[in-house]
């Protein structure tokens, strides 16, 4: 058995560290922030989390799945909130499918607890300045000094500024890249109402689609919601050009009328809750030898558009543990074909969440956009197993990220042809339309073959 350590203590890290102490391996965590079950953490810089299938497939492998259930709300689609004042609600699946809203942090804190109770220690406070790649030796500074720890087996789970991703940044022939989109992000916030009722519809994801911008809202246990405005850092409107109490209240009457009257705290709430960046990080290759490895967001920062940066996450650490089961104890094969089989993956679901802010923020109110995910819904009916629409791959089923990007082109074909042929629901009713469709669908399904 091997001693693990374990850089960060974040949703990652503490869901591996439950799974490599349930094959008996010894576990240390070294995370750099104070624990946040003891201490006040800093406010305004959450969005709260929407498990898909394949976050709750990794909580169950953990034994976790049912505590975490409990703090989980269902959201079976999207409550969009337009511009000229009308609302709308949009199903996300076809068999009434649901994401889950979960806090961050109760996440977090639920996670650190199952870790401890297993048996893995967690060192808080313990900030790695520095990654020794070659000898697997972290330097440590601690509230008492600076320490140095020789690794046995040492993971980066430590974000998406991590400390062993970094280091491996500096190693030759290592491909390494991060960009930042122009919007960053403030947490806002809806309370709750008497006796910690909803205000607004509990079971949805919230929208408010600007075109250059939008602002988002998912439900808390206690009634609340935790809003977040995607806005650019520069321009006009922007963060930077509105700051005054006026500024704010005038922007936010015209653009977010309904969402305003909800919205006590919001002139505090915009003024002092920090501007975050939003950042995709890609690198290869995500291991050294059978010494260390990085994984999460250490290996694989996105944004956050398609609620797949925990899930995706939490499907590296079941892919790692189906590969623990098949090469035992074999870590440079075990990394190797770890590396092999989610960076891929990894990639394609960077490429998917950047491509779902555009259709957030511009698409989700055009007509056309409607329709076609109503068809989308329909094809997947008539033809199970032949046709799934990219977001229910990505949402609702283990589907490769790489195989639903790869479907993109092909679904976008495939629409132009239904679109080109007039009313979709009026023409299914046609023999010679149906039969039309079924052989573009045989067609369609040639083409995503994975």
């Amino acid at each position: 058995m091997k001693s693990v350590t374990i850089l960060g203590a974040g949703l990652v890290g503490t869901v591996l560290a439950v799974l490599l102490r349930k094959r008996g391996h010894e576990v240390t965590i070294y995370e750099r922030r104070p624990d946040m079950r003891k201490e006040q953490i800093q406010a305004g810089r959450s969005i709260n989390f929407a498990l898909s299938s394949r976050g709750w497939k990794t909580l169950e492998l953990a034994g976790l799945k049912e505590d975490i259930q409990q703090i989980a709300i269902p959201m079976p689609g999207r409550f969009l909130h337009q511009e000229d004042g009308s609302s709308a609600f949009q199903a996300y699946g076809k068999n009434g499918e649901a994401i889950y809203s979960v806090s961050r942090a109760e996440l977090n804190k639920k996670l650190m607890d199952a870790a401890e109770k297993t048996g893995a220690k967690i060192h808080f406070d313990h900030r790695c300045t520095h990654v020794d790649i070659d000898q697997n030796e972290i330097d440590l500074e601690t509230k008492s000094g600076k320490e140095q720890v020789k690794c046995d087996l040492l993971f980066g789970a430590d974000g998406a500024f991590s400390s062993l991703r970094t280091a491996y940044s500096f190693r030759d022939r290592t491909n390494f890249s991060q960009f930042y989109i122009e919007h960053g992000y403030k947490e806002l916030n809806i309370p709750a109402g008497e006796k910690g009722t909803w205000l607004i519809e509990k079971n949805a994801l919230h929208i408010w689609p600007r075109h250059n911008y939008m602002m988002i809202a998912l439900p808390n246990e206690d009634g609340s919601f935790t809003c977040t405005l995607f806005f650019p850092f520069e321009g006009n409107p922007s963060f930077e050009s509105i700051q005054t109490e006026e500024q704010i209240l005038s922007f936010f009457k015209k653009q977010f009328p309904d969402a305003i009257a909800l919205m006590p705290t919001l002139v505090h709430d915009f003024k002092h809750n920090p501007v975050s960046s939003l950042i995709t990080t890609k690198i290869y290759p995500w291991h050294y030898k059978d010494q260390s490895c990085i994984i999460g967001d250490a290996a694989h920062a996105i944004v956050p558009f398609y609620g797949q940066g925990l899930n995706a996450g939490f499907e590296d650490c079941t892919i790692l543990d189906q590969l623990i089961d098949r090469y035992p104890d074999d870590w440079a094969t075990i990394f190797t074909e770890y590396e092999i089989a989610r960076k891929p993956n990894a990639d394609a679901i960077g490429e998917l969440a950047f491509k779902n802010f555009i259709e957030m923020r511009d698409q989700v109110a055009d007509p056309i956009f409607l329709q076609r995910k109503k068809v989308e819904k329909e094809l997947g009916r008539r033809f199970p197993g032949k046709f799934n629409s990219v977001y229910e791959m990505v949402s609702f089923s283990h589907t490769p990220y790489e195989q639903a990007w790869n479907s993109t082109k092909a679904q976008d074909e495939l629409w132009q042809k239904i679109n080109a042929e007039g009313d979709f629901f009026e023409n299914i009713q046609n023999p010679d339309f149906e039969e039309k469709l079924g052989k573009w669908v045989l067609e369609y399904e040639g083409k995503t073959k994975f």
